[in-house]
Formats: structure tokens, C-alpha cells, sequence
């Protein structure tokens, strides 16, 4: 697979760097779209000299930038997306522009390469919605999101799903679960720091503090996409993949992790409780738990738990995490 050219969308963002960490280290020869809106160049700037990375700067908005990243490439990795899940709430249009609109675009610009076939898609799991079943299997259904990047997510599987079986496609769906790690710029963990470095006494909880859900190591989710990609020409037109962990945590735990690796020893936790149900926010689903057996199935499993993910992502961020305002 190492002689494959690939293409990462979002591939200067949190998550897409570091699929390009280890994509260069395995001797692929990768291409990065990013408008940096989100990922900052900083993620790749150690591989600006090398010889198998090229880095367009560009917005997969536009067509003419899709089909230029995708031109020669045989495998995309398409991770470029708006990653606030609490913006929906506020201007769903962002969601729909930068997850179905790009999406679109890039299956596009594979329908009119005469290489580019396959695509590992990050989806999330947020596409289950509210689910009854736990864990929640990838054959759980009706598939009803509660939140506008949940939707606009399932969406994207949709026009995968269609490109795939219309025009000869193999892809796959990786189902997320909360991804932590260094480099991330947004999230529980990210949050409660700011807070608590502008208030040590005190720590605003969004919710009840009942959300209970899988939290997975960024270390963890690249091994995922490399057991994945070593299925193509294996399996169906399309599959799909819960990647999580076998357990999950609370919302009120993290806080404690994070007041523990801060030094502080009892703030006062403030929940805001005003969403509807006890949500964090509007179309926070409070409790996620993946059924990982279909990917455990193909030899990946995850190396640290929630608990362990979410110490071990607040040790690395602490040091890059500054005080808004």
C-alpha cells in the first residue's frame, strides 16, 4: 500500500495531522488540502521539506480546489469538516457548507479522476442520535441525529454511499466516538483548563453532569484507519466502523481528572443545566457507547480506555492550551 498517493483533507487539523505523521513515516506520498481555518500549518511544518508532502492551501469549497487535490491521487482520506458540533445550534448553514457542500465536491472530483476510487470518510457518532441500544452497533437504525453537524455527517455517508455504488466506488465510514489527544483545539478537555487557569476556585460545568460517553486517543484512532485501509478490494462497496473505546466517562469525572493534573484540590463545580433534558447544549447527546466488535474483528483495539485517554490528553495539552481574553 506504501506506493499509493493519498490525499488528506483537514489535513493540517487536529486529527488529519496527525493521519499525516503517520502516513509520512510509513513512506506514503501524501497531499494535504486545508483552508486553515480550523488546522493551523504549524501541524505539518515538519514535513515541509519532505519530499513525498505537498500542502495546498485552499478552500474544498470550491470545485477547482477539490479536483486539484484529488488529481493523481488513488486514495482520499476525506477529514475536512467544521468541527464545533455546538455551532449548529447557531448557524446551521456553516455545517451544511463545510460537511455536505465539500463532501460533494471532493466525491466529485473522484468521479472525474481517472484514478482517485477509494475514500475513508470521518464520520461521527453523533449519527445514532439518542440511541436505546448500548453498546451501539454500526446496524443500529432509524439513524435519526439530534444535532445539525449529526445530520449534515449522515448526509456526507449518504452521497458516500451513493457515489460508491453509482460510479464504482469502495469507501468507508469511520463512526467516531470523542477524539482527544495533542493538537486539539477544541472539546471538554480544552474547555475545562481555560476555565479553570481564569478561575482555579471555581469550574463551569455545561449540564447536568450526568453526560457519560467513549473518549478514544487520536494515537488510537490512526491505528484504526490503517486497519481499515488494508480491507479495500476485501469487502463491500461500502462498510462502516464504530471506532471508541470499550468504556466510557463522565462528564463530572473529566472535571476531576483535569482539577487533579491542574494541582487543584476542590473547586467548586457550577452546572449549567438551562438546555432542555440536561444537556451541554443543543443537540449534546448525553450518553455514547460504540460497539467496537466489527473493527476489534479486523485485528485493531484501543490501547487506552476513557479514563486513560482523557488523563493522558490533558497532560499533553497543558502546555499548549492558553487563557482566551
Amino acid at each position: 500500500m506504501q506506493d499509493l498517493k493519498v490525499l488528506v483533507t483537514g489535513g493540517c487539523g487536529f486529527i488529519g495531522s496527525h493521519l499525516v505523521d503517520a502516513l509520512l513515516r510509513e513512506g506514503f506520498v501524501v497531499r494535504v488540502v486545508d483552508d486553515l481555518s480550523s488546522g493551523s500549518r504549524d501541524n505539518v511544518t515538519q514535513w515541509e521539506d519532505h519530499a513525498g508532502f505537498e500542502l495546498v492551501v485552499g478552500d474544498l469549497k470550491s470545485s477547482a480546489v477539490a479536483e486539484q487535490g484529488v488529481e493523481g491521487v488513488d486514495l482520499v482520506f476525506h477529514l475536512a469538516a467544521n468541527p464545533d458540533v455546538r455551532l449548529g445550534a447557531s448557524e446551521p448553514r456553516v455545517h451544511f457548507d463545510e460537511n455536505l457542500r465539500v463532501t460533494f465536491n471532493v466525491l466529485e472530483a473522484m468521479r472525474k479522476s481517472m484514478k482517485a476510487g477509494r475514500v475513508v470518510f470521518a464520520s461521527t457518532s453523533t449519527v445514532y442520535g439518542e440511541a436505546s441500544v448500548f453498546p451501539t452497533p454500526e446496524a443500529y437504525g432509524p439513524l435519526l441525529p439530534i444535532s445539525v453537524y449529526g445530520g449534515a455527517k449522515l448526509g456526507c455517508e449518504g452521497l458516500i454511499s451513493s457515489y460508491c455504488h453509482t460510479f464504482g466506488f469502495e469507501g468507508v465510514l469511520l463512526r467516531f466516538a470523542n477524539i482527544v489527544g495533542p493538537r486539539a483545539g477544541h472539546g471538554v478537555i480544552v474547555d475545562f483548563v481555560r476555565k479553570l487557569r481564569e478561575n482555579p476556585g471555581e469550574l463551569e460545568v455545561l449540564g447536568d453532569g450526568t453526560q457519560s460517553k467513549s473518549y478514544l486517543h487520536v494515537s488510537d484512532l490512526v491505528g484504526a484507519f490503517f486497519v481499515v485501509m488494508k480491507g479495500f478490494g476485501k469487502s463491500g462497496r461500502v462498510e462502516a466502523y464504530n471506532v471508541g473505546t470499550l468504556d466510557k466517562v463522565s462528564v463530572v469525572r473529566i472535571a476531576e481528572i483535569v482539577c487533579e493534573e491542574l494541582g487543584l484540590a476542590g473547586p467548586r463545580f457550577r452546572f449549567d443545566a438551562s438546555v432542555e433534558g440536561g444537556r451541554g447544549w443543543k443537540g449534546d447527546v448525553k450518553t455514547m457507547l460504540l460497539d467496537v466488535d466489527k473493527l476489534l474483528g479486523l485485528g485493531w483495539m484501543s490501547r487506552l480506555g476513557s479514563e486513560e485517554a482523557v488523563r493522558q490528553s490533558c497532560r499533553e495539552l497543558l502546555g499548549s492550551i492558553k487563557v482566551v481574553g
